[in-house]
């Protein structure tokens, strides 16, 4: 089947890509990408081991204790289990903090659903850690391209981290498994099926959101060991008459999939987080802590001055941010007027901008940032939302008492590859991450993990004994 795949011109689009990611090696990975596997991982490891300790992560950590025992696979803060079991606790905690990854052409959370499975099954199969990070490259290339495929429409329903990550997920699983290529193709399939994540979540401010990328990476790793098996699945799950693409996008672009598949590298793509919430809103958030610079404003300062914020963003990502005045943490993740407040007053958007005691039934219950709300005032700009998803762009403008005006604005927030953050960064937002809940000993050691992973002989020694 393999030589059927490689030598056939009427080869789908499915079939393509199981193609090229079955027959791509560790050595086929240039130096640089092999580096920004490891800073996804880094990036990936920090938000999960952080986020075990919250409570939406200790439920699910208690519910996959119930599903039986087993030492295959770290389950985070609790101990061990098997690796769909891991997969499933893992991906759930990776995405609590708002802090994970992001992919702004997709809009992909990747690391919590690939980097997760990847592990699981790494750990499972006592894998090396070259094969690890291949596993993580393809999964991500995976991922990254069906989503784009089927952006944006795509996002008005669904978000891609549940759906387009199942992909990746399996992907990862099936190159630790050494599937060939007929039985990648099937574990494509068999993901595509499980394909699932509904925005509904953000209505309530619900958890589901979390589940969404543990779900797809626990059906990632079904997936992959369903093909293993001999479990067939559809051959043409992303193009198929009834498959991925139609069913869930009003418009898709197949040539996403396969365009420089195998030398373009994805997830040389990834944009890292640096404030803890929704993607959508960092622009704001730059835009909003570079004015206050400029100004050298106090908290004080910054409340008795503004008499107006305006703010222009793109469409599909104020239909996730317009709440105005949120009444919960998480709620409040997803406000571009909240976190555009705390910017300019506070001068930081962190973990403690959503603490459980800035909020009440009624809304926003810290004083400063409540009285700042009602002056705030957000517009969809044509102009902005043609720039997405390529961009993720935003503009603000204040009107101070005195009636000065200041503008600035961002395409890109920072942490993305147009608007880059260091290594040596992102092993300071892992730091502030791990060393206050487990110590600079735990955090020490797993930098020295994520160094060493590619020498790595069996990845079930590499973080298993952090937490």
């Amino acid at each position: 089947m393999t030589s059927e795949l490689a030598t056939s011109p009427t080869a789908g689009t499915s079939q393509k890509l199981a193609q090229v990611l079955a027959g791509t090696s560790f050595e086929d990975l240039p130096d640089a990408v092999i580096a920004d596997v490891q800073r996804s991982v880094l990036d990936w490891l920090g938000s999960t081991m952080a986020g075990a300790v919250e409570a939406p992560a200790r439920s699910m950590q208690r519910i996959v204790a119930r599903m039986g025992k087993s030492e295959q696979a770290t389950v985070f803060g609790a101990g061990r289990s098997a690796a769909g079991s891991a997969a499933l606790a893992n991906g759930t905690a990776a995405h609590i903090l708002e802090l994970d990854d992001v992919h702004k052409s997709s809009t992909l959370h990747p690391g919590a659903p690939i980097i997760s499975a990847a592990l699981a099954v790494a750990e499972r199969e006592h894998a090396p850690g070259k094969a690890f990070l291949l596993s993580v490259a393809l999964g991500y290339d995976a991922a990254l391209r069906i989503g784009e495929a089927v952006n944006p429409s795509h996002y008005r329903f669904w978000h891609p981290t549940g759906t387009a990550a199942t992909f990746g997920a399996a992907v990862a699983a099936a190159s630790l498994l050494a599937l060939t290529s007929s039985q990648m193709l099937d574990a494509l399939g068999n993901a595509g099926t499980q394909a699932a994540g509904l925005w509904e979540f953000n209505a309530d401010g619900a958890m589901s959101k979390h589940l969404h990328a543990g779900k797809a990476a626990c059906n990632g790793i079904l997936s992959a060991d369903l093909a293993q098996c001999g479990f067939t699945a559809a051959t043409r799950i992303l193009e198929g008459e009834r498959g991925f693409f139609p069913a869930m996008s009003n418009r898709h672009d197949p040539t996403r999939i396969t365009d420089e598949l195998g030398t373009r590298w994805k997830i040389s793509e990834n944009c890292f987080k640096l404030y803890s919430c929704c993607g959508h809103t960092h622009s704001a958030i730059d835009a909003a802590l570079d004015l206050r610079a400029q100004l050298g404003w106090t908290k004080r300062e910054a409340s008795e001055q503004v008499n107006r914020i305006e703010i222009d963003t793109y469409g599909p990502g104020f239909e996730i941010v317009k709440d105005l005045n949120p009444c919960s943490p998480f709620r409040a993740k997803f406000s571009l007027a909240y976190v555009a407040a705390a910017a300019l007053l506070e001068g930081h958007v962190g973990l403690e901008q959503f603490s459980a005691e800035r909020f009440d039934r009624e809304g926003v219950a810290d004083r400063s940032i409540a009285a700042l709300l009602p002056r705030v005032r957000i517009a969809i700009s044509d102009q902005l939302t043609a720039c997405y998803p390529a961009a993720w762009p935003a503009r603000i403008r204040l009107t101070l008492l005195d009636g000065r005006m200041l503008s600035g604005g961002s395409d890109y927030p920072r942490g993305n590859p147009e608007n880059p953050v260091s290594t040596a960064e992102l092993q300071q937002k892992f730091r502030a991450l791990i060393e206050p809940r487990f110590g600079s000993g735990v955090a020490d050691r797993s930098l020295d993990a994520i160094q060493q992973i590619s020498q790595i002989s069996d990845m079930v020694n590499a973080f298993s004994n952090l937490i």
